[in-house]
């Protein structure tokens, strides 16, 4: 008897979609939710005492799943509490606070396979975490610098041979005017480094440039090495190929044994079972790590390579090496 294989994502996340029809055509039990149902359409009765861990039911109107018997759990990216408007505000962030620890603390000590754990998935979002675990990992990284001090940037420039590159820290990105907005890479030229007022608005980082043949995005799935590399037809797609997707050709490629064996180590010391990373390739062939989102975007890759990423993911949240 199969076991259920817990969803939690955004009810139109449609990379989801694609994992859950996986499931759904090899006849596994799936219980969809999003957060955003809750408490309002989603109902927890959790409970453990001594002899028992956490058990119980998750249920909606229509469906129920008993919390005991969960073998795995796809997180992905949920909405936020659908906390009632009645409430005032001090009262609804409360009351979203007590979901979290409530609902969220339930769910989270699920002893099962997870894809990935949100703990996990917070802690390594941190790119100064990332970087770190590459290269105690044995991958390459560009020097890298996080600042607020225009002179430290100057300095790093005069240490690094070539130009610099600045990127968000974070999330690239914002809303402005009711848009959204992406803060690309930027390479950065002389004048760049003559003015850097504003660096001491916030931390930013700043990374040596590594000239490029080619990108490489690798969906890590388990033990599985999906490889796509990525090849720029603009200017501003070879600095942030994320500018400028039209520009853009893909093709399934490998990668060697010891980035492979690298990134492993460092899927395993970041907790992940999944994550989207990124490679820059140089003429000589060599592999620089950028960054791992271990949230990352990857149904267009699948899209453009037919690589079989949602069928990948169904095998390990079914357990299937």
């Amino acid at each position: 008897m199969s076991v259920p294989i817990l969803v939690i994502a955004a009810a139109d996340d449609w990379p989801t979609d694609r994992v859950v029809a996986a499931l759904g055509a090899r006849g596994s039990e799936v219980f969809r939710m999003d957060t955003t149902d809750f408490p309002q359409q989603l109902a927890l009765a959790g409970r453990i005492d001594e002899e028992h861990g956490w058990a119980g039911e998750l249920s909606t109107d229509w469906r129920t799943v008993d919390l005991a018997r969960v073998g795995a759990v796809y997180y992905r990216a949920p909405g936020p509490f659908g906390i009632s408007e009645a409430m005032s505000g001090p009262e609804q962030q409360f009351a979203a606070a007590q979901a979290r620890a409530g609902l969220g603390g339930v769910l989270s000590a699920l002893e099962c396979r997870w894809v990935n754990h949100p703990t996990a998935m917070a802690r390594a979002e941190y790119k100064p975490v990332q970087l770190a675990a590459a290269r105690a990992s044995g991958l390459r990284i560009p020097p890298t610098l996080i600042t607020n001090q225009a002179e430290a940037v100057r300095s790093f420039a005069e240490q690094v041979p070539g130009p610099l590159v600045s990127k968000p820290v974070a999330s690239p990105i914002i809303v402005e005017e009711g848009l959204l907005k992406t803060v690309y890479t930027r390479k950065l030229s002389p004048s760049d480094l003559a003015d850097l007022r504003g660096v001491d608005a916030t931390a930013h980082l700043f990374q040596a440039w590594v000239e490029k043949a080619y990108e490489v995005r690798l969906t890590v799935v388990g033990e599985r090495m999906l490889a796509a590399a990525v090849y720029a037809g603009s200017a501003a797609a070879r600095v942030d190929w994320r500018s400028d997707y039209g520009a853009l050709t893909y093709a399934v490629t490998d990668i060697p044994a010891d980035v492979a064996a690298g990134v492993r180590r460092m899927m395993t010391r970041l907790g992940l079972r999944y994550g989207a990373a990124d490679f820059v390739v140089d003429p000589q062939g060599r592999h620089w790590f950028l960054e791992v989102n271990p949230c990352g975007q990857w149904d267009w890759i699948q899209g453009a390579t037919g690589l079989p990423i949602a069928e990948a993911l169904a095998d390990e949240l079914e357990g299937i090496a």
